[in-house]
Protein backbone atom coordinates (compact mmCIF):
# COMPACT_ATOMS: atom_id res chain seq x y z
CA UNK A 1 0.00 0.00 0.00
CA UNK A 2 1.27 3.47 -0.85
CA UNK A 3 2.12 5.58 1.89
CA UNK A 4 0.06 8.36 0.43
CA UNK A 5 -3.27 6.63 0.77
CA UNK A 6 -2.79 7.42 4.86
CA UNK A 7 -4.97 10.05 4.88
CA UNK A 8 -7.77 7.55 3.51
CA UNK A 9 -7.13 4.77 5.77
CA UNK A 10 -5.37 6.26 8.97
CA UNK A 11 -7.69 6.26 11.86
CA UNK A 12 -9.19 9.75 12.89
CA UNK A 13 -7.15 8.98 16.02
CA UNK A 14 -3.71 9.08 14.58
CA UNK A 15 -2.37 12.58 14.43
CA UNK A 16 0.48 14.24 12.09
CA UNK A 17 3.24 13.84 14.09
CA UNK A 18 3.66 17.72 13.61
CA UNK A 19 0.74 18.68 15.37
CA UNK A 20 2.22 17.61 19.25
CA UNK A 21 1.85 20.03 21.02
CA UNK A 22 5.64 21.89 22.36
CA UNK A 23 4.28 20.88 26.10
CA UNK A 24 4.10 17.89 25.36
CA UNK A 25 7.63 17.65 23.56
CA UNK A 26 9.21 19.29 26.59
CA UNK A 27 8.19 16.97 28.57
CA UNK A 28 9.54 13.96 27.09
CA UNK A 29 12.24 12.10 28.86
CA UNK A 30 13.12 9.34 26.41
CA UNK A 31 12.77 7.69 23.47
CA UNK A 32 12.13 4.11 22.41
CA UNK A 33 12.29 2.91 18.77
CA UNK A 34 12.19 -0.34 16.63
CA UNK A 35 14.91 -0.51 14.36
CA UNK A 36 13.87 -2.65 10.86
CA UNK A 37 12.16 -0.14 8.60
CA UNK A 38 12.21 2.53 11.60
CA UNK A 39 15.41 3.82 11.64
CA UNK A 40 16.83 1.07 8.76
CA UNK A 41 16.29 1.20 5.04
CA UNK A 42 16.78 -1.49 2.94
CA UNK A 43 18.71 -3.38 5.89
CA UNK A 44 20.49 -0.31 6.63
CA UNK A 45 20.79 2.23 9.06
CA UNK A 46 20.67 5.72 7.12
CA UNK A 47 22.83 8.77 7.62
CA UNK A 48 19.67 10.77 8.95
CA UNK A 49 18.27 7.99 11.76
CA UNK A 50 22.23 7.74 12.78
CA UNK A 51 22.29 11.32 12.73
CA UNK A 52 19.13 11.81 14.47
CA UNK A 53 20.44 9.23 17.04
CA UNK A 54 23.52 11.22 18.16
CA UNK A 55 21.08 14.36 18.25
CA UNK A 56 19.31 13.33 20.44
CA UNK A 57 21.48 11.80 22.61
CA UNK A 58 23.57 15.73 22.52
CA UNK A 59 20.18 16.98 23.87
CA UNK A 60 20.40 14.43 26.77
CA UNK A 61 17.32 12.17 25.73
CA UNK A 62 18.42 8.39 26.44
CA UNK A 63 17.67 6.04 23.50
CA UNK A 64 16.73 2.33 23.72
CA UNK A 65 16.09 0.31 20.22
CA UNK A 66 13.69 -2.42 21.41
CA UNK A 67 14.06 -5.21 18.24
CA UNK A 68 12.97 -8.72 17.47
CA UNK A 69 16.45 -8.79 15.96
CA UNK A 70 18.87 -11.44 17.46
CA UNK A 71 21.27 -10.79 20.72
CA UNK A 72 24.04 -11.66 17.88
CA UNK A 73 22.95 -9.31 15.32
CA UNK A 74 22.58 -6.44 17.53
CA UNK A 75 25.84 -6.85 19.91
CA UNK A 76 28.00 -4.62 17.00
CA UNK A 77 25.21 -1.58 16.82
CA UNK A 78 25.05 -1.94 20.55
CA UNK A 79 28.80 -0.88 20.61
CA UNK A 80 28.48 1.31 17.95
CA UNK A 81 25.25 3.56 17.45
CA UNK A 82 25.31 6.77 19.84
CA UNK A 83 22.31 4.93 22.59
CA UNK A 84 22.00 3.91 25.70
CA UNK A 85 21.01 0.00 25.11
CA UNK A 86 19.60 -2.50 22.63
CA UNK A 87 16.96 -4.71 24.05
CA UNK A 88 17.04 -7.52 21.46
CA UNK A 89 14.85 -11.04 20.67
CA UNK A 90 11.54 -8.83 21.71
CA UNK A 91 12.43 -7.89 25.09
CA UNK A 92 14.60 -10.96 26.34
CA UNK A 93 18.23 -9.75 25.88
CA UNK A 94 19.75 -6.17 27.01
CA UNK A 95 22.87 -5.22 25.79
CA UNK A 96 24.59 -1.98 27.07
CA UNK A 97 27.93 -0.30 26.69
CA UNK A 98 30.37 -0.58 30.46
CA UNK A 99 33.34 1.06 30.98
CA UNK A 100 35.56 -0.76 28.63
CA UNK A 101 33.33 -3.64 27.72
CA UNK A 102 29.42 -4.56 26.42
CA UNK A 103 27.53 -6.03 28.79
CA UNK A 104 24.80 -8.43 27.86
CA UNK A 105 22.07 -9.76 30.19
CA UNK A 106 19.32 -11.53 29.39
CA UNK A 107 15.12 -12.03 31.37
CA UNK A 108 15.49 -15.78 31.79
CA UNK A 109 18.23 -17.75 33.73
CA UNK A 110 20.52 -20.25 31.89
CA UNK A 111 18.48 -23.13 32.84
CA UNK A 112 15.27 -22.14 31.15
CA UNK A 113 17.50 -20.61 28.16
CA UNK A 114 18.84 -24.43 27.65
CA UNK A 115 15.15 -26.39 28.06
CA UNK A 116 13.59 -23.62 25.52
CA UNK A 117 16.48 -23.95 23.04
CA UNK A 118 15.14 -27.77 22.81
CA UNK A 119 11.78 -27.14 22.09
CA UNK A 120 12.53 -23.96 19.98
CA UNK A 121 14.43 -26.22 17.63
CA UNK A 122 11.91 -28.59 17.63
CA UNK A 123 9.03 -26.04 16.53
CA UNK A 124 11.51 -24.64 14.29
CA UNK A 125 11.49 -28.06 12.17
CA UNK A 126 7.73 -28.51 12.45
CA UNK A 127 7.65 -25.58 10.86
CA UNK A 128 9.82 -25.82 8.13
CA UNK A 129 8.26 -29.29 7.25
CA UNK A 130 4.33 -27.97 7.12
CA UNK A 131 4.58 -25.17 5.92
CA UNK A 132 5.80 -24.71 2.50
CA UNK A 133 8.28 -22.19 1.24
CA UNK A 134 9.10 -21.20 5.09
CA UNK A 135 12.91 -20.98 5.55
CA UNK A 136 14.71 -19.23 9.11
CA UNK A 137 15.68 -15.90 9.04
CA UNK A 138 19.07 -15.56 8.21
CA UNK A 139 19.82 -13.89 11.47
CA UNK A 140 18.83 -16.95 12.88
CA UNK A 141 22.87 -18.41 13.96
CA UNK A 142 22.79 -14.98 16.15
CA UNK A 143 19.39 -16.12 18.25
CA UNK A 144 19.24 -17.28 21.70
CA UNK A 145 16.10 -17.05 22.78
CA UNK A 146 13.52 -17.46 19.68
CA UNK A 147 12.95 -18.43 16.24
CA UNK A 148 12.65 -16.03 13.40
CA UNK A 149 11.10 -17.36 10.13
CA UNK A 150 11.49 -14.93 7.34
CA UNK A 151 9.03 -13.51 5.62
CA UNK A 152 9.99 -10.41 3.60
CA UNK A 153 13.40 -10.03 3.98
CA UNK A 154 15.31 -12.47 1.58
CA UNK A 155 12.41 -14.14 0.99
CA UNK A 156 8.59 -14.61 0.42
CA UNK A 157 5.48 -15.20 2.53
CA UNK A 158 1.39 -14.99 1.58
CA UNK A 159 -0.51 -13.94 4.46
CA UNK A 160 -1.63 -17.26 4.25
CA UNK A 161 1.46 -18.87 5.02
CA UNK A 162 2.22 -16.25 7.54
CA UNK A 163 -1.26 -17.53 9.42
CA UNK A 164 0.26 -21.16 9.42
CA UNK A 165 3.53 -20.54 10.76
CA UNK A 166 1.80 -17.95 13.58
CA UNK A 167 -0.63 -20.52 14.28
CA UNK A 168 1.37 -23.36 14.29
CA UNK A 169 3.65 -21.41 16.82
CA UNK A 170 0.27 -20.68 19.19
CA UNK A 171 -0.12 -24.24 19.19
CA UNK A 172 3.86 -25.20 20.35
CA UNK A 173 2.52 -23.06 23.52
CA UNK A 174 4.64 -19.81 22.10
CA UNK A 175 4.16 -16.19 22.08
CA UNK A 176 4.44 -15.08 18.11
CA UNK A 177 4.43 -11.61 16.51
CA UNK A 178 4.75 -10.50 13.08
CA UNK A 179 7.44 -7.59 11.88
CA UNK A 180 8.14 -6.17 8.82
CA UNK A 181 10.04 -8.89 7.57
CA UNK A 182 10.01 -12.02 10.15
CA UNK A 183 8.05 -14.10 12.20
CA UNK A 184 9.40 -14.38 15.75
CA UNK A 185 8.23 -17.18 17.73
CA UNK A 186 9.18 -17.82 22.07
CA UNK A 187 8.77 -19.60 25.27
CA UNK A 188 8.38 -17.22 27.86
CA UNK A 189 6.32 -14.31 29.40
CA UNK A 190 8.93 -11.05 28.32
CA UNK A 191 7.64 -8.49 24.99
CA UNK A 192 8.94 -5.62 23.99
CA UNK A 193 7.35 -3.80 26.64
CA UNK A 194 8.44 -5.68 29.45
CA UNK A 195 11.64 -5.28 28.06
CA UNK A 196 11.35 -1.44 27.89
CA UNK A 197 10.29 -1.61 31.66
CA UNK A 198 13.27 -3.42 32.53
CA UNK A 199 16.18 -2.16 30.74
CA UNK A 200 15.12 1.80 32.12
CA UNK A 201 15.02 0.52 35.47
CA UNK A 202 18.36 -2.05 35.16
CA UNK A 203 20.23 1.71 33.57
CA UNK A 204 18.24 4.48 34.69
CA UNK A 205 17.10 3.64 38.24
CA UNK A 206 13.42 5.00 37.21
CA UNK A 207 10.13 3.71 36.43
CA UNK A 208 8.70 3.41 33.24
CA UNK A 209 5.41 2.90 34.26
CA UNK A 210 5.34 6.65 36.52
CA UNK A 211 6.64 8.41 33.88
CA UNK A 212 4.91 6.29 30.74
CA UNK A 213 3.18 9.78 29.72
CA UNK A 214 7.01 11.15 28.93
CA UNK A 215 8.33 8.35 27.22
CA UNK A 216 7.96 8.86 23.07
CA UNK A 217 7.66 4.80 20.96
CA UNK A 218 8.54 4.85 17.60
CA UNK A 219 7.62 1.44 15.27
CA UNK A 220 6.60 0.20 11.95
CA UNK A 221 4.57 -2.70 11.82
CA UNK A 222 1.92 -5.03 13.67
CA UNK A 223 4.34 -6.27 16.25
CA UNK A 224 4.45 -2.69 17.68
CA UNK A 225 1.20 -2.51 18.52
CA UNK A 226 1.44 -3.38 22.19
CA UNK A 227 3.56 -0.40 22.73
CA UNK A 228 1.57 1.52 20.17
CA UNK A 229 -1.23 0.88 22.88
CA UNK A 230 0.87 1.32 25.96
CA UNK A 231 2.66 4.72 25.53
CA UNK A 232 0.48 7.44 24.51
CA UNK A 233 3.58 9.49 23.13
CA UNK A 234 3.16 7.09 20.33
CA UNK A 235 4.77 7.51 16.49
CA UNK A 236 3.98 5.37 13.18
CA UNK A 237 6.39 6.54 10.74
CA UNK A 238 4.78 6.73 7.40
CA UNK A 239 5.57 2.71 5.63
CA UNK A 240 3.13 1.59 8.89
CA UNK A 241 0.41 2.43 6.29
CA UNK A 242 1.63 -0.79 4.30
CA UNK A 243 0.20 -2.70 7.50
CA UNK A 244 -2.63 -0.53 7.50
CA UNK A 245 -5.47 -3.46 6.93
CA UNK A 246 -3.31 -5.37 9.71
CA UNK A 247 -3.54 -3.11 12.08
CA UNK A 248 -6.24 -2.64 15.34
CA UNK A 249 -4.21 -0.33 17.52
CA UNK A 250 -2.39 2.42 16.00
CA UNK A 251 -0.28 4.86 17.50
CA UNK A 252 -1.19 8.42 18.19
CA UNK A 253 0.71 10.13 15.68
CA UNK A 254 2.20 9.64 12.69
CA UNK A 255 5.14 11.10 10.52
CA UNK A 256 5.20 12.49 7.07
CA UNK A 257 8.93 10.60 6.13
CA UNK A 258 9.10 6.77 5.93
CA UNK A 259 11.71 4.85 7.87
CA UNK A 260 15.06 6.73 8.68
CA UNK A 261 13.11 10.01 7.64
CA UNK A 262 10.68 9.42 9.67
CA UNK A 263 12.43 8.96 12.48
CA UNK A 264 14.54 11.39 11.88
CA UNK A 265 11.76 13.94 12.12
CA UNK A 266 10.47 12.53 15.50
CA UNK A 267 14.36 13.80 16.42
CA UNK A 268 13.87 17.19 15.11
CA UNK A 269 10.64 18.08 17.19
CA UNK A 270 11.81 16.74 20.52
CA UNK A 271 14.66 18.95 19.74
CA UNK A 272 13.11 21.99 18.95
CA UNK A 273 10.49 21.99 21.75
CA UNK A 274 13.57 21.70 24.35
Amino acid sequence: MSVTSRAISAPAGSRPWAELPAANARRVRGVLTDIDDTLTTAGAITPEALDALAALKAAGLPVIAITGRPMGWSEPFARAWPIDAIVAENGAVALFREPGALAIEYAQDVATRRDNAVRLKAVAAQVLREVPGATLAQDSPGRVTDIAIDHDEFAHLSAAQIDAVVALMHAAGMNATVSSIHINGWFGAHTKLSGARWIVQRLLGRDIEVERGDWVYVGDSTNDQLMFGHFPLSVGVANLMEFAAQLTTWPAYLTDGARGAGFAEVARRLISAR
